[in-house]
């Protein structure tokens, strides 16, 4: 979806969008939160491994996940909108 789709939508639709879209920001921060929790334990107890590096590559996948980019326009429609 584009800017150019969420202009399209009726206000409940975005409202509707931005539930999901929370939804999706919470699960992602608590992935991100366990992930930087094994990197930590991995650094505690063996150093810099094969441990460390997996869920930093995942870390990276998830927070240029093209959902987050969508999330700021629709945030930014919302407040053009006064929905929020």
């Amino acid at each position: 979806m584009t800017n150019k789709d969420f202009s399209e939508f009726t206000d409940q639709e975005l409202l509707d969008e931005a539930k999901k879209m929370k939804s999706f920001s919470i699960t992602n921060a608590l992935i991100i939160g366990f992930l930087v929790g094994i990197i930590f334990y991995s650094i505690v107890k063996n150093s810099w491994g094969i441990l460390t590096l997996i869920p930093l590559y995942f870390i990276y996948k998830m927070i240029n996940d093209p959902r987050n980019k969508k999330r700021k326009d629709l945030e930014e429609l919302l407040k053009v909108r006064n929905l929020k």
